[in-house]
Formats: structure tokens, C-alpha cells, sequence
């Protein structure tokens, strides 16, 4: 059967794809970022999923406000990138993966999730973005990838609860796929920031490192937390990070922690990154989370 193995988080920031594209990597405002992806990207290439699914908002590429779906999954063979004003970025056509995409729809809608079905989408820097730091700028990306795009634009957007639960959905629809694949499952944005208004350029590292260790440790707590939380504590765009919780609640209980990765600013946004994998079983028992093991905390 498919399995989920892991989960990456991290933010998207637009302007990370905007140094990428543009060849400003190794400037020293942008190497401090880029620099703590690399132990990322070896992880994936040894990982090698058979698929990846990316849960990311979408930023007014494929949806207007006209019509904002709350949940919308991606079931098309291919996303193209989308042109955010600026042209589409120079990355490769995402590949679907219509069949798995057809099969978590039809688990997930039957477990009384009510997801929008897409069979023709732009992908924006919410999900192109993700894939560079934890992929690189291949000349094709190496895996098909399925699409789930969270409304955390327009209010209201769904609670943690709702969030961590789909999670739960997507994992059992993902293990009742016949085929034997090896699944990624990413949460994208945040982690916190605000773009305008009063409060512009808020950055709390404090409370992103306790959203990091509570990601790991007690996910149920976050889930619990509400809209209004997350906007004083982390700025207007901080609910982004419920995105999180999806790929949380796609896992086990208990996890390793591969990974972590923190660093501000990024465009006046803090930038956070976590891999976690599902124990592996030995003799029955799961091994102890390995917790912050290969954590990078860098300089703010």
C-alpha cells in the first residue's frame, strides 16, 4: 500500500523564489537562508518520494475572490506556474498524480470533508517555493506532486481542528491506495509576519519556536488554537501556520524530529523549517523520538 513517511514544513516566502530565480543566493542577506536547506534537500534526495503532496494557499493566481474554496485538491496531470504580475517564474511544470488525487478525494469527501476538486490549476510561489528549498532548481522536478490549496486569505479560514482532522483523512485515504509509493507531505507558510498595516514587519520568535517544539511534541495543543491567537501573536498572515497542522495530523502520534531550521528575517518574514518522520518499527516498538537532533537555530 502507499504510505506516508514524512512530513516537511516551511514557509514560502515570495521572496526566496525571487533570489533564486534572479541568482542572489550566495549574497550574505539571502546565504544564511539558503545555506540551512542544505542539509534539507540531502535529506530528500535520499528519501526519494514517490510523491509529494503540498498543502499551500493559494495568493490570487488560481483563485480570484470570486470563488475561494476552503479545501481544494488538486486532480489534474499537470499544474503550470502561475504569473504572479511579474511573468511565471522560470521552474518546471508540476506533474499530478490524477490517480492517487482521485482516490484521497473520493476517501476524504466519503469521511465528510468537502473538498473542491480541481482538474485545471496555476500553481503560485505557495507551493513553487517549497519545492526549490527542499528539491534544489532541477530541470524537471523528480516526483509527481498533488496540490491541496488552504483558503488562509479570506476570512474565515478553517480552525486547527478542522486542519489537524483532514490530516488524519488524507493519511487513511493515502493508506488504502493499492499502489506501494513512498508519500511527502508538506505544510507550507509562515511562520510569523505581517505585510501591512500597523503591526508591518512583526516578527515573534518566540512564539514560532514554541509552535516548532508543540508541532513535534503536542499537536493536539495547536490544534486547539484559535484564529485570534494566531493574529496577535503572529501577525495577520500568521494563520498560515494551521496549513502545518495538515501535514501533522497526516502522521503519527509520535515523531522523529530529522530537522529544524529557523532564521530572521527573510522580506521582513521568519523563515521555519522542520522534518519529521514516522518512527521506524523495530521489534514492535517505535524508537524514541530523536528530538532536535539535527536542529540548526540560526542567528536572528
Amino acid at each position: 500500500m502507499a504510505r506516508i513517511v514524512a512530513g516537511v514544513a516551511t514557509s514560502h516566502v515570495p521572496a526566496i523564489g525571487a533570489a533564486l530565480d534572479l541568482g542572489k543566493t550566495g549574497e550574505p542577506y539571502w546565504q544564511r537562508v539558503f545555506s540551512g536547506y542544505e542539509p534539507s534537500k540531502k535529506w530528500m534526495e535520499e528519501t526519494k518520494p514517490d510523491v509529494c503532496i503540498v498543502v499551500y494557499n493559494d495568493h490570487a493566481s488560481a483563485f480570484s475572490m470570486d470563488i475561494v474554496p476552503t479545501f481544494a485538491l488538486g486532480c489534474a496531470p499537470e499544474f503550470p506556474p502561475a504569473d504572479e504580475g511579474w511573468g511565471p517564474r522560470p521552474v518546471p511544470v508540476v506533474k499530478g498524480h490524477p490517480e492517487l488525487a482521485a482516490h484521497i478525494a473520493q476517501s476524504v469527501i466519503l469521511d465528510e470533508f468537502d473538498l473542491t476538486i480541481v482538474n485545471k490549476m496555476e500553481v503560485d510561489h505557495g507551493l513553487t517555493v517549497p519545492m526549490n528549498l527542499l528539491f534544489g532548481q532541477p530541470k524537471e522536478w523528480p516526483c509527481p506532486v498533488i496540490p491541496l490549496a488552504v483558503n488562509v486569505v479570506l476570512f474565515p479560514p478553517p480552525t486547527g481542528k478542522r486542519c489537524f482532522a483532514l490530516g488524519k483523512a488524507i493519511r487513511k485515504a493515502v493508506e488504502s491506495y493499492p499502489e506501494d509509493l513512498k508519500v511527502v507531505i508538506f505544510g507550507t507558510g509562515g511562520m510569523s509576519h505581517q505585510i501591512s498595516g500597523p503591526r508591518a514587519g512583526l516578527i515573534n520568535s518566540k512564539f514560532d519556536k514554541a509552535f516548532l517544539d508543540n508541532l513535534v511534541d503536542n499537536p493536539k495543543k495547536l490544534a486547539r488554537m484559535k484564529h485570534v491567537e494566531y493574529m496577535r501573536e503572529a501577525g495577520a498572515e500568521g494563520v498560515e501556520m494551521v496549513m502545518w497542522l495538515i501535514m501533522r495530523g497526516a502522521l503519527d502520534d509520535e515523531v522523529e524530529e530529522t530537522y529544524r531550521f529557523y532564521t530572521v528575517p527573510a522580506s521582513n518574514t521568519a523563515v521555519g523549517h522542520i522534518i519529521m518522520e514516522n518512527p521506524k518499527k523495530h521489534g514492535g516498538k517505535k524508537k524514541s523520538p530523536a528530538k532536535k537532533t539535527a536542529t540548526r537555530l540560526a542567528a536572528e
